[in-house]
């Protein structure tokens, strides 16, 4: 199985959206600045030396600026072994590519796409899983 690995949400100001989340759930957001797109990283459980989390079952997540061309849409992000493929997969399935793959430094090979309900779903790769 693909397990859910991570969520991302948008938000209109970054201050806004870090002391939210850290003072209501005691999150540890990190804006990762300009360089990364003003992504916002949520740490909501312990991870380890290769950024996973320790315990099964639990999810990290983030948050990125909401625009047109990234509309307000929770997204859950499933974790493959072989992005390539997985992408081969969803187009054969009925779904669509909603973007062209990227590496995220440290993190793994990232595209976001969509289910044959319209519905925004990443897919990562993992670094450290070239194509198992």
């Amino acid at each position: 199985m693909n397990p859910v690995v991570h969520f991302e949400m948008p938000y209109k100001k970054a201050g806004r959206v870090v002391s939210f989340y850290s003072k209501a759930f005691g999150w540890e957001m990190q804006n990762t600045g300009e360089k990364m797109g003003n992504y916002v990283l949520a740490g909501t459980t312990n991870i380890d030396e290769h950024n996973m989390v320790k315990t099964p079952g639990n999810i990290n997540g983030g948050f990125f600026p909401q625009s047109p061309e990234y509309p307000a849409v929770t997204t859950v992000v499933i974790s493959v072994d072989d992005l390539e493929e997985s992408m081969r997969k969803v187009t054969g399935a009925g779904g669509k590519l909603a973007g062209k793959p990227m590496d995220i430094p440290g993190i793994g090979k990232y595209v976001a796409i969509l289910d044959t309900e319209g519905n925004r779903v990443g897919m990562l790769q993992p670094e450290g899983h070239e194509g198992r």
